[in-house]
């Protein structure tokens, strides 16, 4: 049961469960698995710890109640001196979560926060000199954006878009990525009749074309990720990488969670693998291979909410898969289902335009005033 070595696949290691393996024990899991790439939801000091020395990279967070601490220089380097600096570089550490889905928490004051704490983070990075080595993001919902569909409706919610400026501005700055916790599940689950099945699985089917941009999408989690760009181009930024800090697909739900069954996920996460076997990028940025964390190593049994929570594991607690990923298939070519359905897009267009600048893929980004709607000419590199 091996993933085979793919550079640019990831996967999430919570520990909100009773019953969950000892870290070294995970390590041998990921060991066997040959995923080189891990992120912790803390900065648990057993697993720094037990995986120093390893091949695995690991993304480890600030949790969202630090924020109004970590926001004073002087308590962020305390943090990045306790809890980092001890670890690295014997530990992979690559990058700090600041935060988790801050711009849609229930507290909203968080988005104060959080660039605040950011710039904290980053400055202590700099004054122990292992900025060069660590990056600072934050991972976000898609639930920030107001459009995601069709892709170059991409636009951020209003009540975000202060705050979201300075964020991009710092990720420029600092050469950091776009992290987003993308789940075509959901859409599913949400219009079951509406969604085909097939585009959000990966399976072969006839996908959609963007009607501004002809570029073809035979899935929604690529459809998804360059809706986050043109949000970022609506607002001025064009050059940051968008990655994928969690995406996956439940085994298990209640009734009235469609769709999560064991072959749908192991449908998802097998097709998902092809993809990141192949190095694919998405339709827009073809050339960048898309970075894509799974969600996740374990089912964990103390997540509140409803039964697909905990159950998105790839494995049970005592280590035995949770369900047939079928990666002895990963040869041939990708698994069907019988459902498929249709969307129609209706977009208008306007030549009163507020921003006109280059995405350096060939596209000149005219961002219109009254409508958003993004014209796109060809331009000359």
């Amino acid at each position: 049961y091996g993933f085979l070595p793919v550079a640019s696949l990831g996967i999430n290691y919570g520990q909100v469960g009773s019953n969950l393996p000892a870290p070294d024990k995970v390590l041998d899991l990921l060991s066997s698995l040959e995923i080189t790439k891990a992120k912790i939801y803390d900065t648990n000091p057993q697993i720094l710890t037990t995986f120093a020395n390893s091949n695995v990279e690991l993304i480890v967070t600030v949790e969202n109640q630090m924020l109004a601490v970590v926001m004073d220089p002087q308590q962020a380097l305390q943090w990045v001196t306790t809890h980092i600096k001890p670890y690295f570089p014997a530990t992979k550490i690559t990058e700090i979560s600041v935060g988790n889905e801050v711009f849609t928490d229930d507290d909203t004051s968080l988005i104060g926060y959080l660039v605040p704490a950011m710039v904290s983070i980053h400055g202590a990075l700099v004054q122990l000199g292992l900025d060069k080595y660590i990056h600072v993001s934050t991972p976000n919902s898609l639930a920030i954006l107001q459009e995601s569909f069709p892709p170059s409706a991409g636009s951020f919610k209003s009540q975000v878009s202060a705050t979201m400026s300075q964020y991009l501005q710092f990720l420029a700055n600092t050469g950091s990525p776009f992290w987003i916790n993308a789940y075509p599940y959901f859409a599913y689950k949400d219009a079951p009749n509406n969604v085909s099945l097939d585009y959000v699985l990966f399976n072969k089917n006839p996908g959609m074309v963007d009607p501004y941009t002809k570029l073809h999408y035979d899935n929604m989690l690529y459809a998804q990720v360059d809706a986050v760009v043109y949000a970022m181009f609506r607002l001025g930024y064009s050059g940051i990488e968008v990655r994928v800090s969690e995406t996956g697909w439940p085994s298990k739900g209640d009734p009235d969670e469609t769709g999560a069954t064991p072959a749908n996920a192991a449908v998802y996460n097998r097709n998902l693998l092809r993809r990141q076997m192949r190095n694919e990028g998405t339709p827009l940025r073809p050339s960048t291979k898309l970075e894509v964390y799974l969600f996740a190593l374990f089912n964990e049994d103390m997540k509140p909410g409803p039964t697909s929570e905990r159950n998105y594991g790839l494995f049970q607690p005592d280590g035995t898969i949770a369900y047939n990923v079928g990666l002895s298939a990963l040869s041939t070519t990708s698994s069907t289902s019988s459902s498929s359905s249709s969307a129609s897009i209706f977009l208008t267009s306007s030549a009163d335009k507020v921003k006109s600048f280059c995405n350096y893929s060939g596209i000149i980004v005219e961002i219109c005033k009254v409508t958003q709607v993004i014209v796109f000419k060809k331009c000359v590199i």
